[in-house]
């Protein structure tokens, strides 16, 4: 059995040779960083083959043609098609209670504190983030306290401004910290969440490419970036938490996904907690 085969029997609907998927490997990583590997073939044909039916087209080259071109157009749909943006509320939960804590202990000695969610996908993260603080810093609503939240996809961007969910959503969630922070939908707008104004005016949303520039000048106080660099080769991995680093004092925290870690990949920071690391 040939795995290598290229997709283009009667089971495909457009042909996919591994020429096909070389380049758009290539184009992946040019404009999101991420790495695919021959496994993910399938995924690709997957993902893509939606975008030639949007636009009427019926061969793999034309959509790489127009990628390469940067048709600014297609560009956002070329990468939401590949970024994975499952995520959800308070997940792992020890990142929020630890963040309380330190957030607590910062409004004592600080006149800001400055909170990053990097890779934020649909909201779920940095909502709650802002839900977490809420219930549970004392003085927390005259603090400042600010949260950005930045994605490289702009149309789950939109998704996590518009604040609303499918009520199941929350089911695994802590009713006395999500409760006073949500307005359940009645009769037409049953089964969805609307996440309330106090909450989302602690979040400012943008549009960002962790490879590119990053027009910020603010020190931050605490970083997370849970579960985005496992898509990234060691090397990217390296520039990006090096980048990370120097946007943080010392004393600064970063959180990262349950199946990364920072050994062997950025000395600037040392492990303090499970997945929670402080800049040195």
């Amino acid at each position: 059995m040939n795995t290598s085969a290229d997709l283009a029997d009667q089971r495909f609907e457009f042909p996919f040779q591994n020429e096909h998927f070389e380049k758009l490997k290539g184009l992946v990583f040019e404009h999101t960083g991420i790495t695919l590997g021959d496994e993910k073939k399938q995924l690709t044909y997957s993902r893509y083959s939606k975008r030639l039916r949007a636009l009427g087209i019926t061969d793999f080259n034309d959509y790489i043609d127009i990628i390469s071109s940067g048709d600014e157009s297609e560009l956002p749909f070329f990468i939401s098609a590949i970024t994975t943006n499952f995520t959800s509320f308070f997940r792992e939960n020890h990142h929020f209670e630890f963040l309380v804590n330190e957030v607590s202990r910062l409004i004592k000695i600080k006149k800001s504190v400055r909170i990053w969610s990097a890779g934020c996908s649909s909201g779920e993260e940095p909502y709650s983030m802002a839900m977490s603080l809420l219930h549970g810093v004392q003085g927390i609503e005259t603090a400042d306290v600010k949260i950005l939240a930045t994605d490289l996809d702009t149309a789950i961007l939109a998704t996590a401004s518009r604040g609303i969910y499918s009520d199941e959503r929350f089911d695994n969630a802590n009713d006395s910290i999500v409760n006073p922070w949500i307005k359940r939908g009645k009769g037409e707008n049953s089964g969805f969440v609307m996440i309330h104004p106090k909450v989302r005016e602690m979040i400012t949303y943008r549009q960002l490419n962790l490879l590119g520039q990053w027009p910020i000048k603010t020190s931050f106080d605490i970083i997370f970036c849970r579960n985005v660099v496992i898509y990234f080769s060691k090397d990217v991995q390296r520039t990006l938490f090096d980048r990370f680093s120097k946007n943080q004092s010392k004393g600064g925290k970063l959180m990262i996904g349950h199946s990364e870690n920072l050994a062997g990949v950025c000395e600037s920071y040392r492990l303090i907690g499970r997945t929670i690391y402080e800049k040195i």
